[in-house]
């Protein structure tokens, strides 16, 4: 799913082409994290491996508290040591398959950024396989100087702010400015000597801080929790590995035909041991979970109710649930380790990591001993295994294999969980799985950075003053296009552009030449493009007598060819497609009713002007009343201009009669 589509925004300029810079094949839907240490480097490599390796354990301690009980799409965020090759030193390293939950990612961004802030001599990179899509998020605020061609080693966390490295635009800009892509040495050095110089524009930094705002509090906010009528067996695994939850959607969600042969008859998992249990799912999960239709086989003995049976949402959820479990435990056999518990506990590391737990309220007021405290010690002792005291040559467990070892050394009483059914916390409402239009549109809104607009009242639509659609096109006309596509104004609010009609012709006269030997094509170089932009400062020089004289032959050249354009135009019927500025007196105004076909001979020997803002409101207007209310080129036109036009409450079917 490409960044744009599962946003709901249409992606940039910046995105599409830093898609097609991307030069090494990557994982899709993956995030990459490198954290590399500043000043220097040591010279001593070992010296140097010691020191980020007690980093890791140090980041995975301090941050347990709000990774441990995080459930992850596909893989969880870790960290390992990475040994310097070529020109990339040594480093901390770290890649998450996010999957279709997006919001993992973000929340890695929103985790590498506070790990800059908390370890102020760490500098961090993240990229994913949309590339910089850091600055694909803040697309609509980057300098003009910064395309994915030069961005390569320029992005990085530093002391928690987001960090640009700028690239000379002028031969006498700072000696510290990279001429070329900055190695990773050198993006370092730069930004250990030039911290200040390097943040990125309020704008670029408010544009990615609202994508991760409200962690680590939006964590609790991202899940639901759902009863599921499911066996006794998969309840037990989940007290002990809620996470493991998503390993068994994904499972049901991208089953196949052989996947499911093995839930013909339930060998792990069997029907008759269900109970009532409540399960704690991601958003993303639980909607992957509910909206998919099933029908299990008949043999498998899962049997539904009628939909209209108060419980059917939970059978239904736990049957889906059971076959994901049986599918993950049928391609795996039990793993047994005898010293995984003893290696928790003898480890060096254990007795910090959980005192950091503990400072940072991990268990709550939960009472030491007490079974939702050893729930929450086991999910502790298993995140310590995995992230923190895992040794480097050590082969993990699938989760199939990690459910069938928990099934065989977990002792469990189906009436224990037969007696909690009656006191089981109440389940989420999923409203949020429906959306309305209006909720949609802020969602976009919303997504694309912008404020939610407000309706246009009654009141408002007899006074809406059309000027603002012809202003705003002119304000987008005055602006150059090239090759690179048409910029639209940033922000609604924008004031309209100044054209200054000498400034665009002495430019015009420096473009094309005055003399014979101008060149006639159409392809202009982009700096004679650029010098046209009406965002940058220009920096006229005063125009010669000489080049005076000959612009304004030019000028009046322009005018002889207009002239012999309209007398041409004149004898065809061109021109009545157009609404022109009415030359007459009001007199010959009310009585030209009765005589049109008479005067019309003599109408076209005078050419009346063409009333340019006139016929471009009524073509827009037009276009926009042929939508319908469905998006089409004049709504997102004006939208992206910040015009709103008022909704065509007066649209009748051109097949219906006119009364009269």
């Amino acid at each position: 799913m490409q960044r744009g589509a599962r946003e709901g925004v249409e992606p940039s300029i910046f995105q599409r082409r830093m898609e097609e810079n991307m030069k090494l094949a990557t994982v899709e839907d993956t995030v990459e994290y490198r954290l590399f240490l500043i000043p220097d480097e040591p010279t001593n490599p070992e010296k140097h491996k010691e020191i980020l390796l007690k980093y890791i354990e140090r980041i995975m301690t301090q941050f347990a508290p709000m990774l441990v009980p995080y459930i992850w799409q596909n893989q969880p965020f870790n960290l390992k040591y990475k040994p310097g090759k070529g020109d990339v030193p040594a480093h901390i390293f770290g890649m998450t398959k996010f999957g279709d939950n997006i919001e993992d990612e973000w929340f890695i961004v929103y985790v590498i950024k506070q790990i800059t802030k908390e370890f102020p001599e760490l500098v961090a990179r993240i990229e994913d396989n949309d590339g910089e899509f850091l600055l694909i998020e803040a697309a609509d605020f980057l300098p003009k100087w910064l395309e994915p061609d030069n961005s390569t080693n320029r992005v990085f966390f530093h002391h928690g702010e987001l960090c640009i490295i700028p690239a000379p635009r002028k031969p006498r800009a700072a000696s510290w400015f990279p001429a070329t892509t900055p190695t990773i040495p050198q993006a370092l050095h730069i930004i250990s000597t030039n911290p200040e110089e390097i943040l990125a524009s309020e704008s670029i930094q408010a544009a990615v801080n609202r994508r991760i705002r409200g962690y680590p509090e939006k964590i609790q906010a991202s899940l639901h929790r759902a009863h599921c009528f499911l066996p006794a067996g998969i309840a037990a695994v989940l007290r002990r590995r809620p996470r493991l939850v998503a390993a068994a959607v994904q499972a049901f969600y991208l089953r196949d035909p052989f996947d499911l042969r093995a839930c013909r008859i339930f060998k792990t998992f069997l029907p008759d041991t269900r109970i009532m249990t409540s399960v704690t799912f991601t958003k993303c999960l639980y909607a992957q979970l509910a909206q998919q239709r099933f029908v299990p086989d008949r043999r498998s003995g899962y049997q539904l109710p009628p939909p209209s049976h108060p419980q059917y949402r939970a059978h239904e959820l736990g049957m889906k649930l059971a076959h994901g479990f049986e599918i993950l435990c049928s391609k795996s056999s039990p793993h047994f380790s005898d010293s995984e518990k003893s290696l928790v506990t003898t480890s060096p590391l254990w007795p910090g990591f959980l005192d950091s737990l503990k400072k940072n309220d991990y268990f709550k007021e939960l009472i030491e001993g007490s079974v939702q405290y050893q729930e929450k010690l086991e999910m502790a002792k298993n995140y310590f295994q995995l992230s923190v005291n895992r040794p480097e040559s050590s082969l993990a467990m699938s989760p199939g294999e990690e459910i069938l070892t928990l099934l065989q050394t977990t002792p469990f009483d189906i009436e224990d969980f037969k007696k909690e059914e009656a006191n089981l916390p109440p389940e989420d409402d999923d409203q949020w799985l429906e959306l309305s239009p209006d909720q949609l549109d802020q969602l976009l809104q919303e997504a694309a950075g912008k404020r939610e607009s407000e309706p246009i009242s009654k009141g408002e639509e007899q006074d809406y003053d059309l000027t603002q659609v012809s202003e705003s096109m002119k304000a987008f006309i005055s602006k150059v296009s090239t090759h690179k596509g048409a910029e639209l104004p940033r922000e609604p609010s924008e004031a309209p552009i100044t054209f200054d009609a000498d400034s665009f012709l002495n430019y015009f006269d420096k473009i094309l030449g005055p003399g014979p030997h101008a060149s006639d094509s159409d392809d202009l170089d982009e700096e004679d493009f650029e010098c046209l932009d009406s965002d940058d400062d220009l920096d006229l020089e005063t125009q010669e007598p000489g080049e005076e004289a000959s612009l304004k032959g030019t000028v009046d050249d322009l005018k002889s060819y207009m002239a012999q354009m309209d007398q041409e135009l004149a004898h065809t019927s061109i021109g009545k497609s157009f609404t022109t500025q009415k030359q007459v007196e009001p007199l010959s105004q009310t009585t030209s009713n009765n005589s049109d076909e008479e005067d019309s001979g003599a109408g076209e020997s005078v050419m009346s002007p063409v009333d340019v803002d006139l016929n471009l409101v009524s073509n827009i207007l037009e276009s926009y009343s042929s939508q319908a209310g469905l998006a089409g080129p004049a709504s997102n036109l004006l939208q992206s201009m910040g015009v709103q036009l008022p909704d065509n409450a007066d649209h009748r079917p051109s097949s219906k009669p006119t009364k009269h």
